[in-house]
């Protein structure tokens, strides 16, 4: 195959050409309330050629068959040759790239069987639906993904990477008249089968919550001093400031561009933010991106001044910046933009106990359960939150809802907490129609002041 690929190059008459291939097996269980609603496994493989001619534009061409590879990398420079553009495109200086490697899975779940994935999901189900008579709905999924990668281009790079992903998810909604709530939880790893098993737990937590719900009054609305858990710092870092790292984004929206410049302050010296796809078996880890950049550690806050941001090699030669190894794809189908890979808040210094015992009366808010960004603006909502009274975690509230200026909660943010984790969550991130692409997010918990709350 390899032969082939090298010999497509060579025939090219682009400025630049890129092939990428990709050989992707899927398998999804998902039951919904007693009933199985889906079990299905797919193989789903393709290529994309992306031809560039500098001073007219990139053409791409998508298709399934390896025999027509040469035909389709023509394809794509025709595709480029019609095209105009307002200035050269550039990329990056990049040093070619070859390298191959294979995912070593302890039990690699391709090797089990579809029978054995239905009655772990169905198990899980099992327990969200006998613990209470007031769980009237649930979902129990299961799923998993094997990709693996090639990517070659003009330059002489030539890449091969596996990337797996396994995921189970819980979810239970509880009612009481008109009363409805609803919880859930999501695990993954990029590891093998064994990491989604003996989640009964998880599971068990999840339908607890839900009932829980049903009990908790909602939050008088206001202002107050909020700890947020790991999980809303980490949908919140990705959410409101993450995608405002993005150099696409940035180079594309004056307004973004007056925003995000380098040496503005956004927060205390405590506050620390990265984005890294180099972190081993987090949602959003590749050796290298679609382009063949390898991944790295990009600061984007480092004591409380912005100093990163994000790029393809294209942004970063519109910028004079570096590539920084965030150029992917969701797939074949799509050429790659500039995306997040693991966007964390750094550790900090304080114990859980420091965060909260000098608020007199706060709001301890967990996960999240949506949430709008519009630039700098944000709202989201979490899961599910308590009341801090005096120092001390106590009733369960619900509706709450984070809003307010990024740039204004980020200045806000007084206390990280010392519990930095990653989060295996099991979803993915959209952008541009691009949709889900694997992301990680990490975070302590964090204290903010003067957080408008909406509720009751």
């Amino acid at each position: 195959m390899r032969d082939k690929i090298e010999e497509a190059l060579k025939r090219s008459k682009a400025d630049y050409t890129e092939i990428r291939i990709e050989d992707k097996q899927t398998c999804r269980i998902a039951f919904h309330g007693k009933d199985l609603e889906t079990a299905n496994a797919n193989i789903d493989k393709g290529i994309m050629v992306r031809c560039l001619i500098r001073n007219q534009g990139w053409g791409v061409a998508t298709f399934n068959d390896l025999d027509d590879l040469v035909a389709m990398v023509d394809q794509a420079y025709q595709c480029a040759r019609v095209g105009t553009v307002p200035e050269p495109i550039e990329l990056t200086p990049a040093e070619p790239v070859e390298c191959v490697t294979t995912a070593m899975l302890n039990r690699d779940f391709r090797d089990v069987p579809l029978s054995e994935k239905k009655a772990l999901a169905e198990r899980y189900n099992q327990i969200l639906l006998g613990y209470s008579d007031r769980i009237v709905d649930t979902q129990s999924i299961y799923s998993d993904v094997f990709t693996h990668l090639i990517l070659a281009n003009s330059e002489g790079t030539y890449i091969e990477q596996d990337k797996p992903s396994v995921v189970i998810g819980a979810f239970a909604t509880a009612r009481d008249g008109d009363n409805v709530q609803q919880a859930h939880e999501v695990f993954s790893s990029t590891q093998g089968y064994e990491f989604v098993l003996d989640k009964d737990e998880l599971a068990r937590k999840v339908a607890v919550r839900a009932v829980e719900l049903l009990g908790a009054r909602p939050v008088q609305a206001g202002k107050y001093p909020v700890v947020i858990d790991q999980m809303l710092a980490g949908v919140f870092i990705h959410e409101a400031f993450g995608h405002l790292s993005e150099a696409d984004f940035v180079y594309e929206n004056p307004k973004a561009r007056e925003m995000m410049t380098f040496g503005r302050r956004f927060g205390q010296s405590i506050l620390n933010v990265y984005d890294d796809g180099s972190i081993p078996n987090v949602r959003g880890t590749t050796l290298y991106d679609d382009e063949g950049t390898p991944a790295r550690r990009n600061w984007l806050i480092k004591d409380g001044m912005l100093v990163g941001r994000l790029h393809s090699r294209q942004t970063a030669a519109k910028m004079d910046e570096a590539a920084t190894g965030n150029a992917r794809a969701a797939s074949y189908r799509f050429a790659p933009i500039v995306r997040m890979t693991n966007t964390a808040i750094d550790n900090g210094t304080a114990t859980f106990d420091d965060l909260i015992k000098d608020i007199k009366l706060g709001i301890y808010a967990c996960d999240a359960y949506g949430g709008e960004t519009q630039l700098e603006n944000f709202s989201f909502s979490s899961s599910y939150a308590y009341m801090i009274r005096d120092g001390r975690i106590a009733e369960m509230v619900k509706d709450v809802i984070l809003a307010g200026n990024l740039f204004t909660t980020l200045g806000n943010i007084d206390l990280i907490g010392n519990d930095f984790k990653w989060l295996n969550t099991g979803g993915g991130c959209g952008k541009a129609g691009q949709f889900p692409l694997p992301v990680g997010m990490g975070a302590p918990h964090i204290r903010i002041q003067n957080v408008i709350i909406g509720g009751e």
